[in-house]
Protein backbone atom coordinates (compact mmCIF):
# COMPACT_ATOMS: atom_id res chain seq x y z
CA UNK A 1 0.00 0.00 0.00
CA UNK A 2 1.36 3.97 -0.96
CA UNK A 3 1.64 5.51 2.31
CA UNK A 4 0.49 8.88 1.71
CA UNK A 5 1.47 12.20 3.39
CA UNK A 6 -1.58 12.91 5.14
CA UNK A 7 -1.83 9.89 7.31
CA UNK A 8 0.76 11.40 9.41
CA UNK A 9 -1.06 14.77 10.04
CA UNK A 10 -4.41 12.69 10.71
CA UNK A 11 -3.26 10.83 13.30
CA UNK A 12 -2.06 13.64 15.12
CA UNK A 13 -5.42 15.68 14.69
CA UNK A 14 -7.93 13.79 16.46
CA UNK A 15 -10.17 15.95 18.36
CA UNK A 16 -14.23 14.94 19.22
CA UNK A 17 -14.94 18.20 18.78
CA UNK A 18 -13.97 18.36 15.70
CA UNK A 19 -14.79 16.65 12.43
CA UNK A 20 -12.20 15.35 10.01
CA UNK A 21 -13.34 16.30 6.52
CA UNK A 22 -11.12 14.76 3.52
CA UNK A 23 -12.60 15.51 0.37
CA UNK A 24 -10.55 14.36 -3.40
CA UNK A 25 -12.06 12.72 -6.50
CA UNK A 26 -13.06 9.02 -6.72
CA UNK A 27 -10.62 6.51 -6.63
CA UNK A 28 -8.09 8.80 -5.21
CA UNK A 29 -7.74 6.51 -1.94
CA UNK A 30 -9.82 8.35 0.72
CA UNK A 31 -11.37 4.96 1.79
CA UNK A 32 -8.05 3.19 1.78
CA UNK A 33 -6.36 5.82 3.97
CA UNK A 34 -9.31 6.45 6.84
CA UNK A 35 -9.25 2.43 6.98
CA UNK A 36 -5.83 2.15 7.37
CA UNK A 37 -5.68 4.88 10.01
CA UNK A 38 -9.02 2.97 11.82
CA UNK A 39 -7.01 -0.08 12.35
CA UNK A 40 -4.48 1.44 12.90
CA UNK A 41 -5.69 2.77 15.90
CA UNK A 42 -6.16 -0.40 17.41
CA UNK A 43 -9.94 0.73 18.72
CA UNK A 44 -12.77 -0.32 17.43
CA UNK A 45 -14.64 1.92 14.61
CA UNK A 46 -18.21 2.26 12.34
CA UNK A 47 -17.74 2.39 8.59
CA UNK A 48 -20.60 4.04 6.74
CA UNK A 49 -20.77 4.29 2.83
CA UNK A 50 -23.05 7.06 1.84
CA UNK A 51 -23.17 5.14 -1.46
CA UNK A 52 -25.55 2.47 0.17
CA UNK A 53 -29.29 2.71 0.48
CA UNK A 54 -29.83 2.14 3.75
CA UNK A 55 -26.95 4.83 4.85
CA UNK A 56 -28.94 6.89 2.88
CA UNK A 57 -32.38 5.95 4.56
CA UNK A 58 -30.85 5.92 7.73
CA UNK A 59 -28.15 8.70 8.60
CA UNK A 60 -30.47 11.59 8.79
CA UNK A 61 -30.86 14.45 11.17
CA UNK A 62 -34.46 13.47 12.57
CA UNK A 63 -32.82 9.53 13.11
CA UNK A 64 -30.25 10.87 15.21
CA UNK A 65 -31.33 7.82 18.47
CA UNK A 66 -30.99 5.17 15.34
CA UNK A 67 -27.82 6.24 14.62
CA UNK A 68 -26.56 6.43 18.01
CA UNK A 69 -27.66 2.54 18.29
CA UNK A 70 -25.94 2.17 14.74
CA UNK A 71 -22.41 3.42 15.63
CA UNK A 72 -22.54 1.53 19.37
CA UNK A 73 -19.79 1.18 21.74
CA UNK A 74 -17.07 2.80 19.31
CA UNK A 75 -15.82 6.52 19.19
CA UNK A 76 -14.31 6.45 16.28
CA UNK A 77 -16.95 6.69 12.34
CA UNK A 78 -15.80 6.89 9.02
CA UNK A 79 -18.29 8.44 7.04
CA UNK A 80 -17.17 7.68 2.94
CA UNK A 81 -18.77 9.04 0.01
CA UNK A 82 -20.35 11.64 2.28
CA UNK A 83 -21.92 14.02 -0.08
CA UNK A 84 -24.80 11.50 -1.05
CA UNK A 85 -26.35 11.45 2.65
CA UNK A 86 -28.94 14.64 2.83
CA UNK A 87 -27.82 16.69 5.66
CA UNK A 88 -24.97 14.92 6.88
CA UNK A 89 -23.81 18.32 7.96
CA UNK A 90 -26.42 18.90 10.48
CA UNK A 91 -26.32 15.31 11.66
CA UNK A 92 -22.73 15.68 12.43
CA UNK A 93 -23.15 18.66 14.48
CA UNK A 94 -25.81 16.83 16.56
CA UNK A 95 -23.85 14.54 17.57
CA UNK A 96 -20.52 16.66 18.05
CA UNK A 97 -22.98 19.04 20.40
CA UNK A 98 -24.34 16.11 22.37
CA UNK A 99 -20.52 15.24 23.64
CA UNK A 100 -20.89 11.93 22.53
CA UNK A 101 -16.66 12.18 22.58
CA UNK A 102 -16.99 10.60 18.59
CA UNK A 103 -13.91 11.63 16.33
CA UNK A 104 -15.80 11.88 13.00
CA UNK A 105 -13.84 11.46 9.90
CA UNK A 106 -15.90 12.12 6.82
CA UNK A 107 -14.96 11.68 3.18
CA UNK A 108 -16.53 13.32 -0.10
CA UNK A 109 -15.83 12.86 -3.85
CA UNK A 110 -18.05 16.42 -4.69
CA UNK A 111 -17.23 19.52 -2.95
CA UNK A 112 -20.74 20.35 -4.27
CA UNK A 113 -22.88 19.21 -2.10
CA UNK A 114 -20.56 19.34 1.27
CA UNK A 115 -19.79 22.90 0.33
CA UNK A 116 -23.25 23.62 0.43
CA UNK A 117 -24.64 21.95 3.26
CA UNK A 118 -21.86 19.98 5.62
CA UNK A 119 -19.22 22.97 6.17
CA UNK A 120 -22.26 25.35 6.38
CA UNK A 121 -23.83 23.30 9.30
CA UNK A 122 -19.70 22.40 10.59
CA UNK A 123 -19.03 25.95 11.03
CA UNK A 124 -15.89 25.79 13.56
CA UNK A 125 -16.30 21.85 14.24
CA UNK A 126 -14.58 20.45 11.25
CA UNK A 127 -11.01 20.59 9.91
CA UNK A 128 -10.89 19.92 6.28
CA UNK A 129 -8.40 18.43 4.03
CA UNK A 130 -7.70 17.18 0.67
CA UNK A 131 -6.86 13.72 -0.95
CA UNK A 132 -5.13 14.10 -4.33
CA UNK A 133 -3.98 11.47 -6.91
CA UNK A 134 -0.88 9.97 -5.33
CA UNK A 135 2.18 12.71 -5.68
CA UNK A 136 5.76 11.62 -7.03
CA UNK A 137 6.85 12.76 -3.41
CA UNK A 138 4.37 9.98 -1.81
CA UNK A 139 5.83 7.53 -4.02
CA UNK A 140 9.62 7.94 -2.90
CA UNK A 141 7.21 6.67 0.69
CA UNK A 142 7.27 3.22 -1.02
CA UNK A 143 9.44 3.01 -4.01
CA UNK A 144 13.39 3.34 -4.49
CA UNK A 145 14.15 6.88 -5.98
CA UNK A 146 15.33 5.13 -9.07
CA UNK A 147 12.18 3.35 -9.27
CA UNK A 148 10.08 6.82 -9.18
CA UNK A 149 12.42 8.17 -11.70
CA UNK A 150 12.24 5.83 -14.30
CA UNK A 151 8.46 5.42 -13.76
CA UNK A 152 8.38 9.46 -15.10
CA UNK A 153 6.58 8.56 -18.75
CA UNK A 154 4.50 6.34 -17.16
CA UNK A 155 3.21 9.18 -14.70
CA UNK A 156 2.78 11.50 -17.44
CA UNK A 157 0.91 9.18 -19.90
CA UNK A 158 -1.32 7.47 -17.13
CA UNK A 159 -1.25 9.63 -14.34
CA UNK A 160 -0.78 8.64 -10.60
CA UNK A 161 -4.29 7.44 -9.33
CA UNK A 162 -3.54 4.25 -7.03
CA UNK A 163 -4.72 2.00 -8.87
CA UNK A 164 -3.23 2.81 -12.20
CA UNK A 165 0.20 3.10 -9.96
CA UNK A 166 -0.42 -0.56 -8.88
CA UNK A 167 -0.94 -2.67 -11.67
CA UNK A 168 1.23 -0.83 -14.10
CA UNK A 169 0.71 -3.77 -16.83
CA UNK A 170 -3.32 -2.41 -16.44
CA UNK A 171 -2.80 1.00 -17.12
CA UNK A 172 -4.58 1.89 -19.71
CA UNK A 173 -7.51 -0.60 -18.84
CA UNK A 174 -7.41 0.95 -15.22
CA UNK A 175 -7.58 4.63 -16.22
CA UNK A 176 -10.33 4.38 -19.09
CA UNK A 177 -12.11 2.27 -16.73
CA UNK A 178 -11.71 4.53 -14.11
CA UNK A 179 -12.75 7.57 -16.20
CA UNK A 180 -15.38 5.98 -18.11
CA UNK A 181 -17.47 5.23 -14.50
CA UNK A 182 -16.62 7.85 -12.34
CA UNK A 183 -15.72 10.96 -14.02
CA UNK A 184 -19.27 12.01 -13.95
CA UNK A 185 -21.16 9.92 -11.61
CA UNK A 186 -21.60 12.80 -9.05
CA UNK A 187 -21.48 15.22 -11.57
CA UNK A 188 -24.85 14.37 -13.17
CA UNK A 189 -26.06 12.54 -10.07
CA UNK A 190 -25.82 16.42 -7.84
CA UNK A 191 -26.44 18.64 -10.13
CA UNK A 192 -28.49 17.10 -12.41
CA UNK A 193 -27.32 17.91 -15.87
CA UNK A 194 -29.14 16.49 -18.79
CA UNK A 195 -26.27 16.88 -21.64
CA UNK A 196 -23.27 14.96 -20.36
CA UNK A 197 -22.40 14.94 -24.34
CA UNK A 198 -21.82 18.84 -24.01
CA UNK A 199 -19.75 18.15 -20.63
CA UNK A 200 -17.68 15.45 -22.68
CA UNK A 201 -17.03 18.08 -25.52
CA UNK A 202 -15.94 20.45 -22.99
CA UNK A 203 -13.90 17.83 -21.15
CA UNK A 204 -12.39 17.59 -24.67
CA UNK A 205 -11.71 20.50 -25.62
CA UNK A 206 -10.00 21.90 -22.60
CA UNK A 207 -7.83 18.88 -22.74
CA UNK A 208 -6.11 20.27 -25.93
CA UNK A 209 -5.21 23.82 -23.93
CA UNK A 210 -3.90 22.23 -21.64
CA UNK A 211 -1.46 24.94 -20.82
CA UNK A 212 -2.59 27.75 -22.70
CA UNK A 213 -4.91 30.47 -21.82
CA UNK A 214 -8.44 29.17 -21.50
CA UNK A 215 -11.29 31.43 -23.81
CA UNK A 216 -15.07 30.82 -22.43
CA UNK A 217 -16.20 33.00 -25.11
CA UNK A 218 -14.36 31.01 -27.77
CA UNK A 219 -15.36 27.29 -25.94
CA UNK A 220 -18.96 28.62 -26.17
CA UNK A 221 -18.70 29.50 -29.95
CA UNK A 222 -17.06 25.94 -30.59
CA UNK A 223 -19.37 24.06 -28.27
CA UNK A 224 -22.57 25.87 -29.21
CA UNK A 225 -23.42 26.90 -25.86
CA UNK A 226 -24.07 29.64 -23.66
CA UNK A 227 -21.35 31.53 -22.18
CA UNK A 228 -22.62 31.33 -18.65
CA UNK A 229 -23.54 27.16 -19.06
CA UNK A 230 -19.26 26.60 -20.03
CA UNK A 231 -18.23 28.81 -17.16
CA UNK A 232 -20.66 26.49 -14.75
CA UNK A 233 -19.82 23.02 -16.48
CA UNK A 234 -16.27 24.50 -15.97
CA UNK A 235 -17.02 25.18 -11.96
CA UNK A 236 -18.52 22.30 -11.62
CA UNK A 237 -15.77 20.19 -13.33
CA UNK A 238 -13.16 21.88 -10.22
CA UNK A 239 -15.76 20.75 -7.68
CA UNK A 240 -15.54 17.59 -8.78
CA UNK A 241 -11.53 17.50 -9.27
CA UNK A 242 -11.44 16.98 -12.54
CA UNK A 243 -9.76 20.15 -13.36
CA UNK A 244 -8.63 23.14 -11.23
CA UNK A 245 -7.47 26.55 -13.06
CA UNK A 246 -5.09 29.37 -12.53
CA UNK A 247 -5.44 33.22 -12.54
CA UNK A 248 -3.26 35.26 -14.58
CA UNK A 249 -0.74 37.27 -12.31
CA UNK A 250 -1.09 41.26 -12.43
CA UNK A 251 0.15 44.29 -10.67
CA UNK A 252 1.82 46.76 -11.92
CA UNK A 253 3.10 46.54 -15.73
CA UNK A 254 0.35 48.17 -17.86
CA UNK A 255 0.26 45.62 -20.81
CA UNK A 256 0.08 42.65 -18.26
CA UNK A 257 -3.11 40.31 -19.31
CA UNK A 258 -5.64 40.66 -16.19
CA UNK A 259 -8.93 38.29 -15.97
CA UNK A 260 -7.35 35.36 -18.27
CA UNK A 261 -6.95 32.14 -16.66
CA UNK A 262 -5.47 28.18 -17.54
CA UNK A 263 -6.60 25.35 -17.01
CA UNK A 264 -5.02 21.93 -15.70
CA UNK A 265 -6.27 18.47 -14.67
CA UNK A 266 -5.51 17.34 -11.49
CA UNK A 267 -3.93 13.77 -13.25
CA UNK A 268 -2.40 13.68 -16.77
CA UNK A 269 -3.82 10.04 -16.70
CA UNK A 270 -7.51 11.65 -16.85
CA UNK A 271 -6.51 14.05 -19.53
CA UNK A 272 -4.94 11.72 -21.87
CA UNK A 273 -7.99 9.16 -21.21
CA UNK A 274 -10.32 12.50 -22.68
CA UNK A 275 -8.66 12.14 -25.88
CA UNK A 276 -7.97 8.82 -25.82
CA UNK A 277 -4.27 9.36 -26.81
CA UNK A 278 -1.92 6.69 -24.39
CA UNK A 279 0.85 7.01 -27.27
CA UNK A 280 4.62 7.01 -25.77
CA UNK A 281 6.09 10.61 -25.49
CA UNK A 282 8.25 10.09 -28.40
CA UNK A 283 5.35 10.09 -30.78
CA UNK A 284 3.79 12.65 -28.98
CA UNK A 285 3.39 16.04 -30.12
CA UNK A 286 2.00 17.71 -26.56
CA UNK A 287 4.59 16.94 -24.30
CA UNK A 288 4.85 20.74 -23.63
CA UNK A 289 1.58 20.60 -22.55
CA UNK A 290 1.60 16.76 -20.47
CA UNK A 291 4.71 18.17 -19.20
CA UNK A 292 3.31 21.43 -17.80
CA UNK A 293 -0.11 19.90 -16.58
CA UNK A 294 2.34 17.53 -14.62
CA UNK A 295 4.10 19.97 -12.80
CA UNK A 296 1.76 22.43 -11.86
CA UNK A 297 -0.78 19.33 -10.58
CA UNK A 298 2.03 18.07 -9.32
CA UNK A 299 3.09 21.43 -7.12
CA UNK A 300 -0.47 21.66 -5.72
CA UNK A 301 -0.45 18.10 -4.19
CA UNK A 302 3.49 19.51 -2.58
CA UNK A 303 2.02 22.27 -1.16
CA UNK A 304 -1.31 20.64 -0.06
CA UNK A 305 0.76 17.92 1.68
CA UNK A 306 2.76 20.42 3.06
CA UNK A 307 -0.20 22.31 4.43
CA UNK A 308 1.72 25.69 2.66
CA UNK A 309 -0.91 28.63 1.49
CA UNK A 310 0.30 29.86 -1.52
CA UNK A 311 -1.07 32.36 -4.17
CA UNK A 312 -0.59 30.29 -7.62
CA UNK A 313 -0.45 31.89 -10.86
CA UNK A 314 0.64 32.34 -14.42
CA UNK A 315 2.16 35.55 -16.17
CA UNK A 316 1.41 37.13 -19.71
CA UNK A 317 1.81 40.05 -21.36
CA UNK A 318 -0.50 41.81 -24.55
CA UNK A 319 3.06 41.39 -26.41
CA UNK A 320 3.17 37.22 -25.11
CA UNK A 321 6.02 37.77 -22.86
CA UNK A 322 4.97 34.76 -20.06
CA UNK A 323 6.10 32.76 -17.42
CA UNK A 324 4.55 29.29 -16.77
CA UNK A 325 3.85 29.12 -13.01
CA UNK A 326 4.43 31.55 -10.42
CA UNK A 327 4.28 31.18 -6.51
CA UNK A 328 3.36 34.21 -3.77
CA UNK A 329 3.63 33.21 -0.43
CA UNK A 330 4.19 35.78 2.44
CA UNK A 331 4.26 38.60 -0.10
CA UNK A 332 7.24 36.74 -1.88
CA UNK A 333 7.37 35.76 -5.04
CA UNK A 334 8.90 33.26 -7.07
CA UNK A 335 8.51 32.15 -10.85
CA UNK A 336 8.92 28.97 -12.80
CA UNK A 337 9.78 27.97 -16.69
CA UNK A 338 8.70 24.33 -17.27
CA UNK A 339 10.59 22.60 -20.40
CA UNK A 340 10.86 18.88 -20.73
CA UNK A 341 13.99 19.40 -22.38
CA UNK A 342 17.08 20.17 -20.03
CA UNK A 343 18.65 21.79 -22.48
CA UNK A 344 16.08 24.13 -23.90
CA UNK A 345 17.14 27.87 -23.59
CA UNK A 346 15.14 30.44 -21.05
CA UNK A 347 15.28 33.80 -20.85
CA UNK A 348 13.14 35.52 -17.83
CA UNK A 349 10.96 38.59 -19.08
CA UNK A 350 13.67 41.26 -17.10
CA UNK A 351 10.45 43.66 -17.31
CA UNK A 352 8.89 40.55 -15.30
CA UNK A 353 12.11 40.27 -12.90
CA UNK A 354 12.94 44.36 -12.50
CA UNK A 355 9.13 45.12 -11.19
CA UNK A 356 8.63 42.45 -9.08
CA UNK A 357 12.21 41.21 -8.31
CA UNK A 358 11.13 37.47 -7.54
CA UNK A 359 13.03 35.55 -4.82
CA UNK A 360 13.64 32.46 -7.31
CA UNK A 361 13.76 31.70 -10.57
CA UNK A 362 13.88 28.50 -11.82
CA UNK A 363 13.65 26.33 -14.81
CA UNK A 364 12.34 23.09 -13.87
CA UNK A 365 13.28 20.21 -16.44
CA UNK A 366 13.31 16.52 -16.46
CA UNK A 367 16.18 16.27 -14.69
CA UNK A 368 15.94 18.26 -12.24
CA UNK A 369 12.29 18.21 -11.38
CA UNK A 370 12.20 15.55 -8.65
CA UNK A 371 14.09 18.25 -6.21
CA UNK A 372 11.45 20.97 -6.92
CA UNK A 373 8.92 18.48 -6.00
CA UNK A 374 10.29 16.88 -3.38
CA UNK A 375 12.16 19.86 -1.01
CA UNK A 376 11.43 19.95 2.92
CA UNK A 377 10.44 24.07 3.48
Amino acid sequence: MIQRSLAATLRQKSDSKKAVIILGPRQAGKTTLVKSIAEASGTGFTYINGDEPVARNLWKPDNVSTVIQLIGKNKLVLIDEAQALENIGLLIKILIDRELDYQFIITGSSALELANQTFESLTGRYRGYRLLPVSIQELRNTYSLMQVIEGLPQRLIFGSYPEVITHNDEARTVISTLTQSYLYKDILALTGLRKPQVLDDLLKALSWQVGSQVSLNELSRTLGIDVKTVDKYITILEKNFILFTLPSFARNLRNELLRSKKIYFYDNGIRNSVINNFSPLSYRSDIGALWENFLVSERIKWLANKGIQANQYFWRTTSQSEIDYIEELDGKISAFEFKFNPKSKVRFSPSFVESYKPEELKVVHSENYWEWLSKEE
